[in-house]
């Protein structure tokens, strides 16, 4: 896909990954209506490029928000890319979880993206060429304790990525599923940025992923892992699984300390 041909939907365009992407969309030439909670991490992006950019406002949980977001979209003549990247996260084992915070992930995680995709398909299937991207995770193909819920949405949406993949191979749409390893956003809270630094993990910075992705979509990728070693891990745990239950138990007396902090759920808005 030309970048500068692109227009965009983008979801959680104000924080983190999202917000980088934006930039690295409008810098490319692109056309992008931003779908955020709040418009302030914008204001200086919507200044820089007042051709490129516009914001709205809207709660993706929400079947009326998302209409608003695909009548805007209409508005601005149509588009051809639309990228889930909002997203919600709390890291704590699950017994600690409120239903009300399962409930969240699976909501914006999952709910929110595949039916802002149904509701986007027709206006992607009337561009020349179009796709569909998919902000997934590591822990969409790694099962990590801590995580249970949030691993539980991002298996999810990997696996709609594959099956809307298939579902569309005879259109002019496809679907590229992105895992971005840790990277430094507003989704990692003091726990986990303390188990991250515990463990020595590697965090990438939000440019770097945008980066990835940018480049991702241009050459017409259908998955992107970012990450060494975790793509290794990502290939081991699906043929040596119990090597991964052995290392990982190892963490669980550490994952379970730095759990007991006091955690706030934390959004890509």
């Amino acid at each position: 896909m030309r970048l500068s041909e692109a227009r965009v939907v983008l979801t959680g365009a104000s924080g983190g990954i999202g917000l980088a992407i934006a930039t690295a969309l409008c810098a490319s030439g692109a056309r992008v209506l931003a779908v955020a909670r709040h418009r302030e991490p914008l204001v200086p992006l919507l200044e820089l490029y007042p051709r490129n950019l516009c914001w709205i406002r809207a709660d993706l949980t929400l079947q009326s928000d998302r209409r608003q977001v695909l009548a805007r979209a209409e508005s601005i003549g149509g588009i051809n890319l639309l990228i889930n990247a909002a997203g919600v996260n709390h890291f704590a084992m699950l017994e600690q979880l409120d239903d009300s915070e399962i409930n969240s992930m699976l909501a914006v995680n999952i709910s929110a993206p595949m039916c802002l995709t149904k509701l986007m398909l027709p206006l992607l299937k009337q561009a020349d060429s179009a796709m569909v991207v998919n902000v997934g995770s590591t822990y969409g193909s790694i099962g990590y304790p801590g995580y249970a819920s949030y691993c539980a949405t991002k298996f999810a949406l990997r696996g709609f990525s594959e099956a809307l993949r298939r579902e569309l191979a005879d259109t002019r749409v496809s679907v590229l599923y992105v895992a971005p390893r840790a990277t430094r956003t507003s989704m990692n809270s003091p726990a986990a940025q303390a188990l991250n630094d515990a463990l020595k993990t590697n965090v990438d910075d939000p440019q770097t992923v945008a980066a990835a992705v940018i480049h991702a979509i241009a050459g017409d990728r259908r998955d992107l892992y970012l990450g060494w070693p975790e793509r290794f891990f990502v290939r081991l745990n699906s043929f040596l699984p119990h090597l991964v239950d052995r290392g990982l138990r190892k963490q669980l007396p550490l994952i379970r300390r730095l759990s007991q902090k006091p955690d706030q759920e934390n959004l890509e808005p």
